[in-house]
């Protein structure tokens, strides 16, 4: 075991939680297979990698700066600080199931390339760090479940059935809209928003007409400017964090930014995270490139027809405005939601804004490719209702475990299938 724990290990360390490592070698393994000449396998190579650290820099910028926003909004509506009683936590949950989580992972994508390479479901998943959140969450659902006597054969090999299933089927669910996003079958969406992208664009195609984007809006002259996503993103995001930090006042915000006078902090950071977004986008651009004609070589000799199911910024691009409706809707539904949760006395909401934003602005992208406007919209809202709802009742139902985790992070695919496995499971226990 000690020695398939030291692989599984390094598989964690240096390929899985290394996006760009990963899918660089994904690169050069299909470019060999294509008998690409040695400067095509360098360039290529080398571009999907630079290309994946330029997303995941600016993704993690764009998420410190949320982490930063989510406090001042908590103090804005006068929210109160979670209180957990006798949990395991996060940190402590990863110290003493991490090994067990790294095997997970490791035969979980062995399942996944077994499964493509024999099944009609030729979808190959690559976003590692996603994979390693999955498997805690199923980890951390046994644990609460059966106890910390369960055996790690039981957590392994149930794991590693699942894992690869979902990470198979994940991008199987949402390909039929994919297609709709990107207008080939090239790419497939790898992350843990699967069923809300999935109901964006059921909901778009039932409420709006894809002719009617958000893309195509028409605007007078003198508004052009909004058609542009590194200004619309700076000048919404600025308002954002100006509103929240004269809602929070200049004591909360003092401590984010320092010297600085807090409404001008506001507004500097909402030019940041415009301007994060604007890099971000530009990686996907080179990574995309790169990276669909690479494939091909696992495609046609590895996994045949296979599909790299990849992050969802990678959808990104192709309705950049799309990107912030989806956002702002699900920004609004989560606010609403917190209100009343607060005021019914359901429980309390913080509102998780790494998820907001991510799965948020994928929701708006899924639904604008299948009902226009209309379809961003109701995305959002749908999405936003999903993470509110699953972060409290999720904090009920993991409350020895990892409560914590789903207080700041509550992806769809963690509380739809999260809470699934916890009702299925509690059957048996």
């Amino acid at each position: 075991m000690s020695v398939l724990v030291g692989i599984a290990s390094f598989l964690k360390d240096y390929i899985f939680n290394q996006p760009a490592f990963f899918i660089g070698l994904v690169a050069l393994l299909g470019l060999l297979l294509q008998k690409k000449s040695f400067s095509e396998v360098v360039t290529g190579t080398f571009k999907t990698v630079v290309g994946v650290l330029i997303i995941t820099t600016a993704a993690g910028q764009i998420a410190g700066q949320l982490l930063n926003l989510a406090p001042v909004i908590q103090n804005a509506f006068g929210l109160p600080s979670f209180t957990f009683g006798e949990v395991i936590g996060t940190d402590n949950f990863i110290q003493e199931y991490g090994s067990l989580i790294t095997l997970v992972m490791a035969f979980g994508f062995l399942v996944n390339l077994l499964l493509a390479r024999f099944t009609r479901f030729k979808y190959i998943y690559l976003t590692g760090h996603l994979m390693f959140w999955m498997a805690l969450v199923w980890v951390a659902v046994l644990v609460e479940t059966f106890g910390t006597d369960i055996s790690a054969t039981a957590i392994v090999v149930s794991g590693a059935v699942v894992m690869g299933l979902y990470w198979t089927l994940q991008p199987a669910l949402t390909q039929r809209y994919m297609r709709r996003v990107t207008g080939s079958d090239d790419l497939a969406l790898g992350h843990t928003t699967g069923v809300a992208a999935f109901l964006a664009g059921w909901v778009g195609e039932r409420v709006g007409r894809p002719e009617d984007s958000t893309e195509n809006m028409r605007v007078s002259e003198n508004l052009r400017f909004f058609q542009d996503i590194t200004v619309t993103t700076s000048l919404v995001m600025a308002l954002v964090y100006v509103a929240a930090s004269l809602f929070a006042g200049s004591e909360v915000v003092s401590q984010y930014s320092g010297s600085q006078n807090y409404i001008y902090w506001g507004v500097l950071e909402g030019i940041k995270f415009g301007a994060f977004v604007t890099v971000l986008l530009l990686g996907v651009r080179m990574m995309i490139a790169e990276i669909v004609p690479a494939f091909r070589g696992i495609a046609q000799k590895v996994v045949p027809n296979a599909k790299p199911a990849l992050d969802c910024p990678i959808v990104f691009t192709y309705a950049p405005t799309a990107v912030i409706v989806g956002f702002l809707s699900t920004f609004i539904t989560v606010i609403v939601l917190t209100i009343f949760f607060g005021l019914s006395g359901i429980g309390v909401l913080i509102p998780p804004m790494i998820p907001i934003f991510f799965p948020g602005a994928t929701a708006g992208v899924f639904g604008n490719a299948t009902g226009g406007r209309r379809g961003a919209i109701a995305a959002g809202i749908v999405t936003g209702l999903i993470i509110g709802i699953g972060e409290v009742a999720m904090i009920k139902v993991m409350n020895t475990t990892v409560p914590d985790l789903f207080a700041w992070a509550t992806d769809p695919d963690w509380a739809i299938f999260g809470g699934l496995w916890r009702l299925i499971l509690s059957l048996f226990s």
